[in-house]
């Protein structure tokens, strides 16, 4: 027995030690991974030294004696932080993700391959001037240095994955523009959209389905509107919101026969590129502001640009200081740029603008040579050739790609568009984003050391996409705003509908001059502002498209402006945290008629006596914002998703602007009268009995946070037991899908359905009278490293809208005895 006993004891001290031994193991690719803040470090290429200082939030500060260098200890810092976000952000970018995922992700890669996007972002490098290529370079230097010396300590994920990084390129930077471009200008879906449903509506019904904007604001028209009496933050008692159904022509022709199309699966490799990319529903807020209408007489400029939320965000903060000036803001890992920020002359911010700038052309195949393609001018053979893609776990996949004069055959991968196309016929995609010697990358290089609005100018020339609505302001005092980006001139049409190309007659003529694209220098309003809102009037000289956001952003902000006088950096700050949905104040009226409440059964009754006292505002503390929000979703589904058949998921979880547009009728198509209040108490029950199956019967106990969770995950562990939990971020929210702290789902989780899956995962508020006073946020923290402190460090802030600032002389960042690393030239 005392021997058994013994051999007992050695087993379990050896199974003792095989778990310490393990769990060690897992600490050390874990904590191994973790970068240094303070010591030497050496990279190839530098011409002096460079220091590091990370601040109380991990924010670097970077000093060096010249920008190359300074590009260098930032491609360094953004691999130590972010290497596998990095990693599989070129990987979407050259269609190499199944190397490492497996065939779950093979039609990701089609689809990137099929476009070409590394190809031309090899172009774009080799059009760029010699001084952008070398800064380029050194970004890749300092990423390569920083690999270098982790060969053996790359992050867990790389482990997991079987991934063994190569070097990085250049190009490997230039891509991710290519990425940007293509999911911030994915219009080409609201094409197949249309096309499908010119079958299933009548032309009334898709009048309302996407109806004009009325009287909403236009960004390149800023204007006072009629005076508010109350204050900011209040609502006011006018609805600027109802609007008048457009004149939407009926498909004809070849665009008819699309009209029995399924449109269920054609993009299902777009929204997994999306998901990987966290550049998918792209949506923004910015205004600038004039001294003339500023407490401290110089302007403001704010921005909060609306991506996916996940853990880590897309954003990383970053401060460069050189001889040449100072630059700090929002950077991406794997750019050498400070995408959105502030340098020591100007500031400047982005929204998307949602230009058309995608056509679907619908090609016929040669019937005597299926080689071939009818053009105008005769047939003409496919332009063709073949990519191998590595598949994990698989055999390679031989993928055949076909282009036409047009664009890229996107049928040849997608089942849905070749059906749409028909027997004999193809589908291609012509899209401004896929040229070659795209110089966009060289074009933010540029703002980064512009000083002045020419300056600011002559960068955004090399600009081609994607369309973006621009902010500026410069110490000086003045503000500007353009839309750069390449947009079509159009033959024949307006792009919203899939159209014929063997006849030539929709071809494209060219884009519009950059002399010509939307600008505004110091307007007499004293601003200008845009939350993805209607770029340019009905009567606009060229046609930017007609699929802008809802309006119900835009109308906030124009409520601000014409409530505020003398702005200031809180009064940003405050619009920034708004959380008033006008939809809300919009269909409460509707809602609370006495013809519901006197009819209505006990729970209804109590759930309008709830709403009667409520103002609109969506608290992550109160029962009503869900409430609302549930009748909402279920009213969009009773009224517009059943009867039309379709997802409808590209007008958006809501639609709430068709939605009222419809009530506000009698003659629209859809319902009317009795009707239409049948269907807001069916939506109404449907929507309690959903809240009461996730969260009781009591509604005093309900809660919109509850539901409307920032889900802040990490894309790998959170599929894995424990690491889920413990590299989870996620918090309550306020506010919604329509206050301008914007908050929303497009793919919710079945039992999340409320969840927030985008938002402002950047914010900014720039001073240009004191840039040190400039304030900063991101989502989550600057570490991609699930055990830093600095994983998860500012969610709180964030949460709760409040920033950082970002400035200090080396002088006083050593007297705060911040961490600093010190760069050395390699082999010194």
């Amino acid at each position: 027995m005392s021997k058994n006993l013994r051999r007992s004891g050695f087993i379990f001290l050896a199974c003792v030690l095989l778990l310490l031994g393990v769990a060690g193991g897992v600490a050390w690719r874990f904590y191994g991974a973790m970068p240094d803040y303070a010591g030497q470090a050496t990279i190839k290429g530098l011409s002096g030294k460079v220091s590091v200082y990370r601040d109380a939030y991990g924010v670097p500060h970077i000093f060096a004696t010249n920008r190359a260098d300074a590009l260098r200890a930032l491609g360094y810092a953004h691999a130590s932080e972010r290497f596998f976000q990095m990693e599989m952000q070129r990987r979407a970018g050259q269609g190499r993700l199944s190397e490492v995922v497996g065939k779950d992700v093979l039609g990701v890669d089609k689809f990137v391959r099929t476009l070409g996007l590394y190809d031309l972002a090899q172009s774009g490098y080799a059009a760029m001037s010699p001084d952008a290529q070398n800064l380029f370079r050194a970004y890749a230097d300092g990423v390569n240095a920083w690999m270098d010396s982790h060969r053996h300590r790359m992050p867990p994920e790389f482990t997991l994955l079987g991934v063994t990084p190569d070097a990085w390129q250049p190009a490997d930077s230039v891509v991710w523009g290519k990425l940007m471009a293509l999911q911030l200008s994915n219009n080409y879906k609201r094409e197949m959209l249309r096309a499908e449903l010119a079958g299933k509506v009548s032309p009334t019904q898709m009048k309302f389905l996407f109806p004009a904007w009325g009287s909403a604001p236009v960004t390149m028209e800023p204007k006072l509107t009629q005076k508010a009496e109350n204050t900011c933050c209040q609502q006011a008692n006018t609805n600027p919101l109802l609007p008048s159904p457009p004149s939407v022509p009926p498909a004809s022709g070849r665009e008819a026969q699309t009209a029995s199309a399924v449109y269920n699966t054609h993009d299902d490799a777009l929204a997994a590129l999306s998901a990987i990319t966290s550049l998918d529903h792209a949506a923004s807020n910015e205004w600038v502001i004039a001294g003339s209408r500023t407490q401290s007489g110089k302007p403001i400029l704010a921005n909060d640009p609306h991506l996916s939320l996940e853990a880590p965000i897309l954003w990383y903060l970053a401060r460069i200081v050189t001889p040449e000036g100072s630059v700090k803001g929002a950077t991406v890992p794997g750019l050498p740029v400070v995408l959105l920020g502030q340098n020591n002359a100007i500031a400047w911010g982005m929204t998307t603008t949602g230009s058309d700038v995608q056509d679907l052309f619908i090609e016929t195949v040669d019937p005597k040579n299926p080689a071939n393609y009818l053009t105008p001018s005769g047939s003409k053979p496919f332009a063709t050739h073949k990519e191998m893609i590595h598949v994990k776990g698989g055999a390679d996949v031989v993928l055949t790609i076909r282009a036409t004069r047009h664009g890229p055959v996107m049928s040849d991968i997608d089942a849905d568009m070749a059906r749409i196309a028909g027997d004999g016929h193809v589908m291609a995609l012509a899209f401004t984003g896929l040229g070659e010697h795209d110089r966009t990358a060289e074009a933010l290089l540029r703002i980064n050391q512009a000083t002045n609005w020419k300056d600011f100018l002559a960068a955004l020339r090399l600009y081609q996409g994607p369309p973006q609505n621009v902010v500026y302001a410069d110490t000086k005092g003045d503000i500007g705003f353009i839309n750069p980006g390449l947009v079509p001139i159009r033959k024949k049409g307006d792009g919203l509908t899939p159209v014929d190309g063997a006849s030539g007659a929709y071809d494209w003529q060219g884009t519009v001059p950059f002399d010509e694209e939307p600008k505004l220098y110091n307007p007499a309003a004293g601003f200008v502002f845009n939350a993805n809102n209607a770029l340019v009037s009905a009567n606009a000289k060229r046609f930017y498209g007609t699929d802008w956001e809802e309006p119900y952003r835009a109308a906030r902000l124009q409520h601000y402006f014409d409530s505020v006088d003398q702005h200031t950096l809180d009064s940003s700050v405050a619009m920034q945290a708004d959380h008033l949905s006008l939809p809300a104040k919009e269909f409460l009226p509707f809602l609370l008629r006495p013809r519901f409440a006197d009819n209505a059964e006990p729970r209804i009754a109590a759930v309008l006596d709830l709403l009667r006292g409520w103002d609109g505002v969506m608290d992550r503390d109160r029962p009503e914002p869900l409430i609302f929000e549930a009748w909402l979703a279920a009213m969009h589904k009773v009224l517009l998703v059943d009867p039309a058949g379709v997802s409808l998921k590209e007008r958006g979880p809501f639609a709430a602007n068709s939605i009222a547009a419809i009530l506000a009728s009698k003659d629209n198509g859809w319902c009317s009268g009795a009707a239409c209040d049948a269907l807001a108490m069916k939506a109404l029950t449907e929507a309690l009995d959903g809240i009461t199956a996730r969260q009781g019967a009591d509604m005093r106990h309900w809660r919109w946070g509850r539901e409307h969770t920032a889900l802040l995950q990490h894309k790998v562990f959170k599929h894995l037991p424990i690491l889920a939990g413990l590299s989870d971020l996620s918090v309550p929210s306020s506010g919604d899908f329509y206050t301008l702290d914007r908050g929303g789902s497009f793919d919710a989780p079945a039992d999340h359905p409320f969840a927030r899956q985008h938002g402002g995962g950047y914010r900014a508020v720039y001073d240009l009278g004191d840039p040190d006073h400039s304030r900063f946020m991101i989502t989550t923290g600057e570490s991609g490293h699930i055990f830093s402190k600095h994983y998860g460090d500012l969610v709180p802030l964030w949460n709760d809208v409040k920033a950082v600032t970002l400035s200090g002389s080396q002088k006083d960042l050593d007297g705060q005895k911040l961490p600093k690393l010190e760069f050395q030239p390699a082999g010194q």
